[in-house]
């Protein structure tokens, strides 16, 4: 068994499993739940106490996992998945009950502000519109104490910081426009226009600074009590990075650009069944070349601050670094785009060489060759398999469970997919008898997919909290290549009951994925 394997589970860089004992405990579960959609009384999920009673909950249920969606600051369309920085935390997850504990706000500063009217999805207009007076306020008062740990924090993470609060600081200047429209000085990043900059700004660069600071703080300490409960955290990083990005404005020759720093291609999927236009994302690619040419420090760097800062590392689009799906600048869709080739396994030889065998999950999902297969094979990384995939009769699939081996982690649906009762009411007829004869059930679909999850050979089973809460689909988290309204659905203050906790936690132990007390 791989060392990379190991690590994933047990967390130590080389095991021997010689007993049956040992190899039961490779076998785990988890919660699929992003930190958005924890309850609260202000709009949004957050770094609070509703975070430290989800892992007690995730404890009373045998749960060892809870896999969240990427934390960075989300731009325009507030999709997890298109970020101002790859290394930045979101500020709408920053406890404000928290900054009163330590000071640093009056409950009046932020109770009294609308947070949005509907308590079970994320208003994201409110919420920008508001949280960063709220911080601000805190911000004042901050500059008051002792700054001795804040100018520790700025040391340690020097090599990203005051690029990304610069960037946010001249964004915040120019009404929230993209680099690329910024003046030419700004936008080229020219030394002395920088250097201007920055000296008359000093307060609001610190500000973005400031805000950092505190995620960290409170994401570090929730990161703590979860794994001293037993539960790791699975976090997931997008292979691309967003063009409107603090990355690509410090680093333009590692990605597509013309020499006016604007994209020669951008990314996507070509059209299939579920979008004929194919999927326009519209994120900048990488300059292969040049990556290589720097022996990918830039990756090695990124997938190191993961881990870091994650137990387990989900990397998004997995295929992508096999061969990648590239869109001429300017298409409206995704109809005229072609495959170029990836890193491939240079790259995770080069990430390996670096930094060891690293706790990876792919999300090899999609579009898949042979290339694709062989490339997660020579990584030794799972792979993921979806049981809403699964059940088409016109073909044979991948994702039966009879078809898995025990290097995977096995889901029911992930965040781009129908919850199951959505997902049971838009099946034809055929698959969804299909789907029935194979959980050999007629009622209580979800919990019978459920079930056939946690009973499958892999190694990690992870579930979306709307299936165990049995929600439709006014609780989906995202409908890919739609724009708006997604990333919205937050859980109910009483969803998580001692009822629920049980159920979850007898069928876990009963498909050997927690010791039997």
């Amino acid at each position: 068994m791989g060392t990379s394997r190991c690590r994933l589970y047990c967390g130590k860089s080389a095991c021997n499993f010689t007993t049956y004992r040992e190899v039961e405990e490779m076998r785990k579960s988890g919660i699929l739940m992003h930190i958005s959609s924890l309850p609260s009384d202000y709009g949004i999920g957050t770094m609070g106490k509703e975070a430290y009673k989800f892992v007690d909950f995730l404890k009373s249920a045998k749960q060892k996992c809870w896999q969240i969606l990427p934390i960075g600051p989300t731009s325009y369309g507030d999709s997890p998945y298109q970020s101002f920085s790859t290394n930045a935390g979101n500020p709408y997850f920053i406890d404000m009950d928290i900054l009163r504990e330590e000071g640093l706000l009056k409950k009046s500063d932020y109770s009294k502000l609308e947070w949005g009217k509907d308590r079970k999805n994320v208003d994201y207009e409110t919420i920008y519109e508001n949280r960063f007076k709220v911080l601000k306020i805190a911000f004042e008062e901050f500059k008051k104490g002792d700054l001795s740990e804040f100018y520790d924090f700025l040391q340690k993470n020097e090599r990203w910081i005051s690029n990304y609060a610069l960037f946010m600081s001249i964004k915040n200047e120019n009404d929230g426009k993209s680099w690329l429209e910024w003046e030419d000085g700004l936008r080229k990043r020219d030394s002395h226009s920088l250097w201007e900059f920055k000296s008359s700004h000093e307060d609001d660069v610190m500000f973005w600074e400031f805000v950092q600071f505190k995620f960290f703080e409170q994401w570090n300490k929730l990161k703590k009590y979860a794994n001293d409960n037993g539960v790791s955290i699975i976090g997931d990083i997008p292979i691309y990075v967003a063009l409107d990005s603090a990355e690509v404005w410090v680093y333009p020759d590692l990605f597509e650009l013309d020499e006016n720093l604007v994209p020669k291609a951008v990314a996507g999927c070509p059209p299939d069944a579920f979008s004929p236009t194919g999927q326009l994302w519209g994120n900048p690619l990488y300059n292969w070349d040049r990556h290589r040419e720097c022996g990918f420090n830039w990756w090695i760097d990124r997938i190191k601050s993961a881990t870091s800062l994650y137990d387990v590392v989900r990397i998004d689009h997995f295929r992508g670094f096999e061969g990648y799906y590239s869109i001429p600048y300017g298409d409206k869709t995704a109809e005229n785009g072609q495959w170029l080739k990836g890193p491939g396994i240079e790259l995770f030889n080069a990430v390996k060489n670096e930094l060891g065998d690293l706790p990876i999950i792919a999300e090899n999902l999609g579009f898949l060759t042979e290339d694709v297969h062989k490339l997660l094979r020579d990584s030794g990384f799972p792979g993921m398999k979806v049981l809403e995939f699964a059940f088409d009769p016109r073909e044979e699939s991948n994702y039966l469970p009879y078809t898995y081996n025990s290097n995977s982690v096995v889901y029911v649906g992930t965040h781009d997919n129908n919850t199951v009762i959505g997902w049971i009411d838009e099946l034809d007829e055929d698959t969804l008898e299909f789907c029935k004869k194979y959980i050999d059930s007629e009622d209580d679909i979800v919990w019978k997919l459920i079930k056939t999850a946690m009973a499958s050979v892999s190694d990690t089973a992870i579930i979306q909290m709307q299936d165990y809460l049995e929600l439709g689909s006014e609780a989906r988290m995202n409908i890919p290549s739609v724009l708006g309204g997604n990333w919205q659905w937050r859980m109910g203050k009483n969803d998580l009951t001692d009822k629920l906790a049980k159920k979850i936690a007898d069928i876990t132990c009963t498909y050997g994925r927690y010791e039997r007390q």
